[in-house]
């Protein structure tokens, strides 16, 4: 084995345990241990779930820096980009946040397509283009057959339309 492939191993098992303790809450030992993940090798996972940690404390630039330095290990990875989108649209930034979520939308590496999809449809729906909001819930849809939210989306568009 060689030792980068030691490392990048090690650095996932540091992150996969802050991974368990930040989704019971425990969000500062979550940041110690991406912190010591991040200090062993660099990933895109440890970033993005330390930039995670952090928007729910709400340090929001820190976690837009954390997803930035995310795309840079690895710019294939769909999730930084969707949670920058997410970020900027807390901070009521929707305009800059649609090229972020459009660019997870077409991440090579992405399990949760829907995501990005959702808050798409979202910032469209408030803005009044509803017809590209539908669009995005269906996308989502696709991705996510069935997800209640998206349908009941798409159901009060539909009706706001008619």
């Amino acid at each position: 084995m060689k030792p980068k492939d030691f490392k990048e191993r090690r650095a996932l098992q540091l992150w996969e345990e802050g991974q368990a303790y930040h989704l019971t809450g425990d969000i500062e030992r979550a940041l110690d241990l991406y912190d010591q993940s991040l200090a062993v090798y660099p990933t895109a996972e440890a970033h993005t779930f330390r930039g995670w940690a952090l928007s729910g404390q709400g340090r929001l630039d820190e976690a837009i820096a954390e997803c930035l330095s995310a795309i840079d290990v690895d710019p294939s990875m769909g999730n930084p980009y969707n949670d920058i989108g997410s970020y900027l649209m807390t901070l009521e930034r929707e305009d800059e946040a649609i090229v972020w979520l459009e660019r997870a939308k077409e991440a090579q590496r992405y399990e949760a397509r829907h995501f990005p999809c959702m808050n798409l449809g979202r910032i469209y729906a408030t803005k009044g283009w509803s017809l590209r909001a539908i669009h995005e819930f269906e996308e989502a849809l696709e991705h996510l057959p069935g997800d209640p939210r998206c349908m009941a989306a798409i159901e009060k568009l539909r009706s706001q339309i008619q």
